[in-house]
């Protein structure tokens, strides 16, 4: 099963902090078959000097000439990926050496085309935090109401789902949820995966404020991107606020 390629797709801007211990996730991975595309949004701090010093013949490097954000950096890197399966992982975050092998096996021997796993939180002081568990698996209306699924997680097979579906809309930190849904509305299932296989840094800024702006971005995608009526998006919308309560009793 090694035999299939997997692209792992890192959109990377001003990353320099990271970005060596990221590149080293990758390399340490127990499945060897992957190319690793990094896409430079245009940083200004050394991420493109460190990248370049550790390219690898499997590693590739495109540079942008401007800062377009970390939505369309995965859609260059995904235009250019040769994989069956295509990952995603952030310039600051962690994989778990077995990440690929485990994930791919999921899918392959349950012949999945979408598929997520659990993941912890990297605290400031560099200590790893709890596992934070995902759901079985996660169909369109479902997802409408809750969706814990971190982009560093997924994983998805190019030959089921196709490159034009993977393609994120340029939104403001919601561009991942949005695709997750584009993807299911076609009918497909996303698949969870209970083994912590992805490592994030969360956000220094994560107060209050911050939570309304998500709630407020939750919204307009269920009425702008999703284009529901006010009743219905409120039904959903209602839905994810009383899940995220849920979450933290």
């Amino acid at each position: 099963m090694e035999k299939d390629l997997i692209s792992i797709i890192i959109p990377v801007y001003n990353a320099e902090k990271f970005i060596t211990e990221t590149i080293q996730t990758i390399q340490e991975q127990t499945y060897t078959n992957w190319e690793a595309i990094f896409v430079d949004d245009k940083s200004t701090d050394n991420s493109k000097k460190i990248i370049k010093q550790n390219l690898q013949k499997n590693m590739k490097l495109i540079e942008l000439s401007e800062n377009y954000g970390p939505a369309i950096a995965r859609n260059k890197g995904l235009e250019v990926s040769k994989g069956r399966y295509i990952t995603y992982l952030d310039a600051d975050d962690l994989l778990a050496k077995n990440k690929l092998e485990v994930q791919h096996k999921f899918m392959r021997e349950n012949n999945y085309a979408f598929s997520y796993t659990s993941y912890k939180q990297i605290k400031k002081n560099g200590k790893i935090g709890k596992q934070v568990k995902v759901q079985e698996k996660l169909d369109y209306k479902e997802a409408l109401k809750r969706i814990r699924i971190l982009t560093n997680t997924t994983m998805f097979d190019v030959e089921k789902i196709g490159k034009e579906l993977l393609m994120m809309p340029n939104l403001e930190k919601t561009e991942d949820v949005a695709t997750w849904w584009k993807v299911l509305k076609k009918g497909n299932i996303a698949y969870g995966l209970n083994e912590p296989l992805a490592f994030y840094r969360r956000s220094h800024n994560t107060r209050s404020s911050n939570k309304f702006k998500s709630m407020i971005k939750r919204w307009k995608l269920y009425r702008e991107v999703e284009q529901f009526s006010f009743i219905k998006s409120l039904y959903y919308f209602l839905n994810y606020i009383i899940n995220a309560i849920l979450r933290r009793i």
